[in-house]
């Protein structure tokens, strides 16, 4: 499928996207390279070839868990305005 200068101009307007006389020309064949590529990925036999979540296959490093700063929340509740049972309080904002 390949675009017109008509088809670029309304989907410029649909995007509301300003575009040049001069731009026109080099947009449409842009596009048109674009969906050109997509033709060429969706012809490709894709049959029994399963779907990966990462295209390495990797697994994720998880690093150690274990504590890496002081425990400062007495310091920090001493300080705010409103604090009950180790929790904040602050004003309702939903009804």
């Amino acid at each position: 499928m390949a675009l017109e200068r008509c088809d670029v101009e309304k989907i410029a307007h649909l995007a509301r996207i300003g575009l040049n006389e001069a731009d026109i020309p080099s947009t449409t064949a842009t596009l048109n390279n674009i969906l050109g590529l997509i033709d060429q990925m969706q012809a490709v036999d894709t049959r029994g070839i399963e779907p990966l979540a990462h295209p390495l296959e990797t697994s994720q490093r998880l690093r150690a868990d274990h504590v890496s700063e002081v425990n400062c929340r007495e310091a920090y509740q001493a300080i705010a305005p409103a604090v009950e049972n180790g929790l904040y309080l602050v004003p309702q904002v939903i009804e």
